[in-house]
């Protein structure tokens, strides 16, 4: 156990029982705020997933001369 977990416990033995459950109550939030955190971003990263296109070009050199075809002539 770390050293400041340590002092929380030390801490937590402390207060009286009437106030525990108050404590209780605000390490809860904060854990569920720390898991809201990275629920939003899976759920962000797998938006961008599905809008990434796949590749399909096999030959590069073509693409590109049928990219400065389209833009510049010859």
């Amino acid at each position: 156990m770390t050293v400041l977990r340590q002092t929380a416990m030390k801490e937590l033995e402390k207060l009286p029982e009437e106030k525990i459950g108050f404590i209780l109550q605000i390490m809860q939030g904060v854990n569920g705020l720390y898991n809201d955190t990275q629920a939003g971003k899976k759920e962000a990263f797998m938006r961008l997933e599905q809008l990434r296109k796949k590749g399909t070009v096999t030959d590069y050199d073509a693409e590109l001369a049928s990219y400065r075809e389209e833009k510049y002539g010859k």
